[in-house]
């Protein structure tokens, strides 16, 4: 790919999709392009064209804005024998990018021989609003019944006349599930174009706990900018052609920054197109997500708040606990260990009540350091305490132990939870042998002392 502007950007989303090793050389590139360079799914040469850079390749793209340099391209392609698209001058042109519809192994391709893309791309929203991510599924159930029945009924007319009777009876059942989500797409088309920008809540990880609403906009997304801790499973809803864009932060490590993903929304979000802001958990407690709304109300770009289930309710679910007990606590608390730079750490003590829950998002790895705290402003000992690793998702692991004990445990691996307070307390009585207290006694068994979600460990 000669060029890094938003012409070639489509290009590359395209060329992903297939699997293909991209180069791009150009001096300057799009957020997104820069995004991928990042994340080692392209290598961008950050340079002139030279010659040599065609030598070696299948196809070959001049996006950039000098007319001259995307006729010298094609001139040097020609030379070495290598297709060549200049984009948006036919005469030059190899061969054409047809405008795609993608659901698994269903393509529909639109190509107008480079006479009018824009009427291919219209048509492509057309079919895309017509044909859902329901077909992805219908295709490869269409595809079993096929060999079963290439396998269990003779050749003839009664075979060929069974196989289009299962294809029409699976297009009406797709037909009919996917006007949820045609709805969506279409009141984003003829709304004034603004308001296309969601922050969603993706939840702990189990794709059954995601809002419907939350599930339908991956289904319509068209860009998806997502943490790293979005599981697999909720990533596998988006539609095949979306652009999915790892954002995300991970043990200190930042991949983009948070001023990138401000220019990335705004880059995506001036566009028509269906932008979702991807976030474990809810958006809204420790998401970044209001210096992320002022970036968006600050370039007049409207967006939507779409809740999602958050990890401390997902975690108490997990161990069958309370966060509020009218006998006991009456107040939650949800805080952190981890701050920006240059804030002071967390002021336990204005939290030491006896009535409250507390839920440490992030509280790291050095759980003595962390008893040590809560006991010096005021907590009990003998306070419970639940640390869950991976809440709702197949990797979950809890502990239940009390403060005093917290620091002989092990830390479970991030991303962890640790719920302090009377509440829990009650469970305890009623717990069955697969979530018991760990005390220091126990602390050498404590990795044994460990409850999972059920996946058939």
């Amino acid at each position: 790919m000669i060029g890094g502007g938003e012409i070639a950007e489509g290009k590359i989303g395209s060329l992903l999709l297939t699997g293909a090793s991209v180069h791009v050389v150009a001096h300057e590139a799009t957020p997104a392009i820069r995004s991928w360079a990042q994340e080692k799914r392209i290598q961008w040469h950050q340079r002139n064209f030279a010659h040599e850079d065609v030598k070696g390749k299948q196809l070959i793209i001049a996006a950039t804005s000098s007319a001259d340099v995307n006729h010298a391209v094609y001139g040097e392609a020609r030379h070495h024998g290598v297709l060549c698209n200049v984009v948006d001058d036919p005469a030059y042109c190899d061969f054409y990018f047809p405008a795609v519809v993608r659901r698994g192994d269903l393509q529909i391709a639109i190509s107008t021989g480079g006479q009018s893309p824009a009427l291919a791309q219209q048509l492509r929203q057309h079919l895309e609003n017509q044909f859902g991510p329901e077909y992805a599924e219908l295709v490869s159930e269409l595809g079993q019944q096929r060999r079963l029945v290439l396998a269990t009924q003779p050749a003839g007319d009664a075979r060929k006349k069974l196989l289009h009777e299962l294809a029409q009876q699976g297009l009406e059942l797709a037909s009919s599930g996917n006007e949820q989500t045609t709805v969506i797409r279409e009141e984003n088309q003829i709304s004034s174009g603004r308001k296309n920008v969601y922050l969603v809540g993706a939840g702990p990880g189990d794709p059954e706990l995601l809002t419907v609403k939350a599930h339908k906009l991956l289904r319509s997304a068209d860009v998806i900018l997502h943490d790293e801790l979005v599981s697999e499973e909720i990533l596998q809803l988006a539609r095949p052609d979306a652009t999915l864009i790892n954002v995300g932060k991970r043990h200190g490590e930042k991949r983009v920054t948070q001023e990138q993903i401000h220019t990335l929304l705004l880059h995506f979000g001036s566009q028509k197109l269906i932008v979702v802001r991807l976030k474990g958990g809810d958006p809204l407690i420790f998401g970044r997500a209001a210096e992320e709304m002022q970036a968006l109300e600050a370039a007049g770009i409207d967006f939507e708040i779409v809740p999602g289930i958050t990890a401390a309710l997902a975690a108490a679910a997990a161990a069958q606990v309370s966060l509020t007990d009218r006998r006991t606590a009456s107040t939650v608390v949800f805080t952190t260990s981890h701050h920006c730079a240059g804030k002071e750490n967390t002021d336990w003590l204005k939290m030491a009540r006896h009535d409250a829950t507390l839920a440490i998002y992030m509280p790291g790895s050095d759980y003595e350091s962390l008893a040590q705290e809560l006991e010096a402003a005021g907590f009990p000992g003998e306070t419970p305490c639940l640390i869950v690793s991976g809440a709702a998702t197949h990797a979950q692991q809890a502990r239940r132990t009390t403060l005093s004990h917290l620091a002989a445990l092990s830390p479970l691996p991030a991303p962890s939870l640790v719920l302090v307070g009377e509440a829990l307390a009650h469970r305890r009585q009623e717990t069955s042998a697969d979530l018991e207290d760990i005390s220091s006694a126990q602390a050498v068994e404590a990795e044994e002392e460990t409850f999972r979600a059920e996946s058939g460990d």
